[in-house]
C-alpha cells in the first residue's frame, strides 16, 4: 500500500514527465532506438535469386532440399534503467539533489519508453546490489518502478560501478538499451563499461551539482564525504584551497568521461536545477546522425 505522501511524489513525477514525453521524447527516443535487428521468423523454399547465406543448413539437409530462414525486423526493445543510490547522490546546493534529479531523469526514460511499447526494468545499486526489478511493459509497472525508486533506503553508501555492470549482464540475457545513471564518483570500472557496451547498448548519463564543478568563494566550509562520513573544515575564502578543489574534480570528471571514450560509450551530462530534455534531444539528434 503506498502512502498517501509517496502516491503523491510517484503522482507528481508522472505527470512533470508526462507532458514532455508525449510532446518531445517519444519521437526523438524511437527514431535513435528502433530495436535490436532482425529476428528469425521461419524458414521457407529457397528460391532463384534468394541470398545464399540465409540457406538453413540443418533444415535443408533434414529435408533434402534447400530452405532459407526468413527474418522480421524487431522493434520491441529492453530498457534498463541502472541507478545510483549512493550517499553521494544527496548532495544538492541548492533545491534539489542529485538522487531526485536521477529519478526524474529515470522517469523520462521509462514513459519514452513504455511510450514505444518496450519493457522497461530497473537496478539500483550502491557498492551492493539494492534493487532489482525484471524489464516488463505498461504504465502500471512504470508506476512500480518510480514507487520502488523513491522509497528505497539503501544499505550501503559508497559507489562500485564495474559491480553493478556485472550484475546487469549476469541478470539481461537479452541485448538491452541500458541507461547507467550516477556521479560517477568512483574508480576501476573502465573495462566493466567496455564489456558491458559490448553485450547492450549501453549510454552514461552523468548527474553533477553546480558546487561540485566550482568552490564557495569565500569563508569556511565544512565538507562532508557522503560515503565515508570524514568531515574537514577548510579556508573556501583561499584561492589555492579552492584552485585544487577545482582541479581534483575536473580531473575526476574528465577520467569518467575518458573511460566512457575509450569504452565506445556515448555521456551524456545533466546538472542538478537544469533542465534534463535540452541535453538528452541534443544526445538524440547527435546519436540519430550518425545511424
Amino acid at each position: 500500500m503506498l502512502s498517501k505522501e509517496l502516491f503523491s511524489q510517484v503522482r507528481k513525477l508522472e505527470i512533470r514527465t508526462g507532458r514532455v514525453v508525449d510532446e518531445l521524447m517519444g519521437g526523438a527516443y524511437h527514431s535513435v532506438f528502433k530495436g535490436r535487428g532482425m529476428e528469425f521468423d521461419e524458414v521457407r523454399d529457397y528460391q532463384e535469386g534468394d541470398d545464399v547465406r540465409a540457406i538453413d543448413w540443418n533444415v535443408t539437409a533434414r529435408l533434402g532440399h534447400p530452405f532459407i530462414k526468413k527474418f522480421v525486423e524487431e522493434r520491441e526493445l529492453t530498457v534498463m534503467l541502472l541507478v545510483d543510490v549512493s550517499a553521494s547522490g544527496d548532495f544538492g546546493s541548492g533545491a534539489r539533489s542529485k538522487n531526485e534529479h536521477a529519478a526524474e531523469l529515470a522517469a523520462l526514460l521509462a514513459f519514452s519508453a513504455i511510450r514505444n511499447n518496450d519493457r522497461v526494468g530497473l537496478q539500483l545499486f550502491s557498492d551492493f546490489d539494492e534493487l532489482y526489478v525484471a524489464p516488463r511493459k505498461g504504465r502500471r509497472h512504470v508506476l512500480r518502478l518510480l514507487r520502488d525508486l523513491l522509497a528505497h533506503e539503501r544499505r550501503h553508501r559508497q559507489t562500485n560501478i564495474k559491480a553493478a555492470l556485472e550484475h546487469c549482464m549476469r541478470a539481461n540475457h537479452r541485448r538491452s538499451v541500458v541507461f547507467l545513471i550516477s556521479d560517477f564518483i568512483d574508480t576501476d570500472y573502465k573495462q566493466a563499461l567496455a564489456i558491458a557496451n559490448r553485450r547492450h547498448d549501453l549510454v552514461a548519463l552523468r548527474v553533477l551539482d553546480p558546487a561540485e564543478l566550482a568552490a564557495p568563494s569565500g569563508g569556511f566550509v565544512t565538507v562532508e564525504d557522503a560515503e565515508t562520513g570524514e568531515q574537514d573544515t577548510v579556508p573556501a575564502g583561499l584561492q589555492l584551497w579552492r584552485s585544487g578543489h577545482d582541479a581534483a574534480n575536473a580531473t575526476r570528471h574528465q577520467q569518467a568521461a575518458l573511460f566512457c571514450r575509450q569504452a565506445g560509450v556515448d555521456m551524456v551530462d545533466f546538472r542538478v536545477g537544469e533542465d534534463s530534455v535540452r541535453p538528452l534531444m541534443r544526445f538524440f539528434r547527435q546519436r540519430g546522425r550518425r545511424r
